[in-house]
């Protein structure tokens, strides 16, 4: 058998470049400066994502003379067309029963805080898309609405009788499992704000669609509708923020009630471990989470009211939670950086802990371990319901045991403290010994991992 040779530089651009913005390979190190300079712009305009570059060996080694391009300061923000706004405006103004559905460009304009106005003066409920990696609107906030389920039955059943939607700052949307329905009640009007064209009406017909940064789009529109709303659209908007006050009380005592319920259980409930958490907290502290199944305990526990209080991840992709959250604390270093990874995701990058200790980074890090891939098993339950198979069938590879994982040992292993967690009233002071340790410092939570 003929063995093939290894790939080159034009064989990985070739793959790559399906995959992200603009796929590219420097074939002489002068040219590195203008590359870079553009592989940094492509990057971050509007839509944002990855580049790809490939460097050969030759010029690796290479030296030149050519010194980077100096930086550019540019000033990105457009203001929606005036028109579109007023057409937005008109529909917003004549809602009946407006919603609103938000994805991470409104973090990442900054625009939080118009989003909260927005939807004050119409009284709308808001949810972030499924998959979202930012706070884009307080979760304490009584028009937030828990995250939109990941299939467009499940969209449609959430929003309801609306009858006008605002769409901003998504991908709107990304199944996962695909229903072949509507997510949109029948004759619902669909308003859209964007900064890139090729986000609007990507996916779905628009009543009208603005390309605008969200903050001046969301400014923009709050300005018109509340030119045009008379009193009986306050009144109803007032009306609709009531109901959703007493709708988030009763979610939150809901929640409270389930965790009293379950305190004592061994191995522990997720309500429980959230709820020490918040207890524990220190001030200012970011959550990197990639907790997969218990991600509902936990946002259903702490709120989170700007950006950069949170992380999540993207794609459906699992492992980023580790190495994402030394990421985090590089960028902010003198806040407290706490991980909540499950055992399964932890094992795709478990050398950030080698990293950590190495350059002595001091992220807590809080593995949920229910041993087993739970969030696989959902899934499987999912599907096995769908195409009408029994659903006593085992999960065949799912289960993390036998033997099973010691993160503590692994931990030291890598030059980081650590310690297990097995038992409900050993968890308190198991994290205050945790978060004021200042250093890089791991517990592992034995977790209900039932499905």
């Amino acid at each position: 058998m003929r063995l093939r040779e290894p790939l080159l530089g034009h064989d990985l651009v070739a793959m790559a470049a399906p995959l992200v913005k603009w796929s590219v390979q420097a074939e002489h190190v002068d040219e590195l400066p203008h590359i870079l300079h553009q592989a940094f712009k492509v990057a971050h305009d509007a839509p944002s994502g990855p580049v790809f570059l490939s460097l050969p060996i030759n010029v690796m080694e290479e030296e030149t003379e050519q010194g980077p391009f100096p930086p550019t300061r540019i000033f990105p923000r457009t203001s929606p067309d005036p028109e579109g706004v007023r057409s937005a405006a008109e529909l917003l103004a004549h809602a009946k029963r407006p919603a609103i559905i938000c994805g991470d460009g409104v973090a990442f304009a900054k625009a939080q805080g118009d989003l909260v106005a927005l939807a004050e003066l119409l009284g709308a409920p808001v949810w972030h898309e499924s998959l979202h990696h930012q706070i884009n609107f307080p979760t304490s906030h009584p028009n937030a609405r828990e995250g939109l389920r990941s299939d467009h039955a499940g969209v449609r059943q959430a929003l309801g009788d609306t009858d006008t939607v605002l769409l901003v700052g998504g991908s709107f949307f990304e199944e996962v499992w695909h229903t072949g329905e509507n997510p949109f009640p029948d004759g619902a009007a669909l308003i859209q704000i964007e900064s890139s064209p090729a986000k609007l009406s990507r996916n779905f017909s628009l009543n009208v669609g603005l390309l605008a940064d969200p903050k001046q789009g969301l400014a923009a529109l709050r300005e018109a509708v509340s030119g045009m709303a008379g009193k009986d659209f306050a009144e109803a908007a007032r009306q609709r923020n009531d109901a959703m006050k007493e709708t988030k009380a009763a979610e939150l005592s809901t929640q409270e009630d389930r965790a009293k319920r379950l305190w004592d259980n061994t191995p522990i409930a997720p309500s429980r471990l959230m709820a020490e958490i918040k207890a524990a907290l220190p001030p200012d502290a970011v959550i990197v989470n990639e907790s997969i199944t218990a991600h509902a305990d936990l946002k259903r526990t702490i709120p989170f009211e700007q950006g950069g209080d949170y992380y999540g991840t993207r794609g459906g992709g699992i492992g980023q939670g580790l190495p994402g959250a030394i990421g985090v604390k590089l960028a902010s270093p003198e806040r407290p950086v706490i991980c909540l990874s499950g055992d399964g995701s932890a094992m795709y990058s478990i050398q950030a802990l080698w990293t950590c200790a190495h350059h002595d980074i001091p992220v807590i890090f809080i593995i949920l371990s229910n041993r087993t891939y739970r969030v696989l098993k959902i899934n499987m339950n999912i599907y096995r319901q769908r195409f009408g198979l029994p659903g006593e069938r085992p999960y065949p590879h799912m289960d993390l045991t036998d033997p099973e994982f010691g993160f503590v040992e692994i931990a030291g292993g890598f030059g980081v403290e650590g310690e297990q967690v097995t038992e409900p009233d050993k968890l308190a002071p198991a994290l205050k010994k945790a978060f004021a340790s200042g250093k890089p410092y791991l517990l592992d939570v034995v977790l209900d991992g039932k499905v």
